[in-house]
């Protein structure tokens, strides 16, 4: 027989208490109209920043629902490094699927960015905090990748400054980033038409690794994917 499936719930739970009562609407609503759980089983609940633990459920009525800790879980999804991905403001539907992919892949912080060749400028910040919210708990993180409101170009470089920067484009060679010090690395992927002279230029003045992800024309969603990949299992 398969275990049972534990389900995860990211929140503003108080887990330094012993039993506690979940008033979050969302989670509530998860918990009981969505996955139908009964009292008795057990879930697991994270605070979004270090803190995992399993949970029963002991009560479930109007007011919410009632849980009792029975064990703080070790964060084994842990990354070495954090990585802040730096990405050109795609289509909607596109830049979801960096934010929801990145989030899998383990990145750290999302900032969305405007370029010279950036065409869409506006996002919906909270639904893609919503969006990395979901996707840390299906892929068993306790932490959120923290989603920043779109900044230009210069705004992000002086973000970057100091740590250890990749910008993909396919003027650079093909990526082979070792071992690194800095505990910061940050990833840059343009736009639907690529970057200009001037701001590869730019990046080049200040010391970033220029790189790239091999031949074929990848689509921005696909690069920031891939890139985020790799760049979480190499450096």
């Amino acid at each position: 027989m398969e275990p049972m499936k534990i389900h995860r719930f990211i929140g503003a739970f108080d887990l330094s208490k012993k039993s506690f009562q979940i008033r979050d609407k969302e989670v509530v609503n998860q918990i009981k109209n969505v996955l139908r759980i009964k009292e008795g089983e057990i879930v697991e609940l994270c605070d979004g920043k270090s803190i995992s633990v399993m949970a029963e459920i002991v009560k479930i009525d109007g007011n919410g629902i009632g849980v009792l800790i029975k064990s703080i879980e070790e964060n084994k999804n842990k990354t070495e490094n954090s990585i802040s991905l730096f990405c050109a403001i795609l289509k909607k539907e596109n830049f979801e699927l960096v934010v929801q992919k990145a989030t899998e892949c383990g990145v750290t912080k999302i900032i969305p960015i405007i370029t010279a060749r950036t065409i869409k400028t506006g996002l919906n910040v909270e639904r893609l905090q919503k969006i990395a919210k979901e996707a840390s708990e299906q892929c068993g993180r306790i932490t959120i990748p923290e989603i920043l409101e779109p900044i230009d170009f210069e705004k992000a470089l002086e973000l970057a400054k100091g740590n250890f920067n990749i910008l993909f484009d396919a003027s650079g060679d093909l990526l082979s980033v070792t071992k690194n010090e800095s505990k910061n690395i940050d990833i840059f992927i343009g736009p639907e038409g690529g970057w200009r002279e001037e701001e590869i230029a730019k990046v080049k003045s200040l010391g970033f690794i220029i790189t790239s992800l091999g031949p074929l024309v990848l689509r921005g969603e696909t690069a920031a994917i891939v890139a985020t990949y790799l760049v979480s299992n190499l450096c």
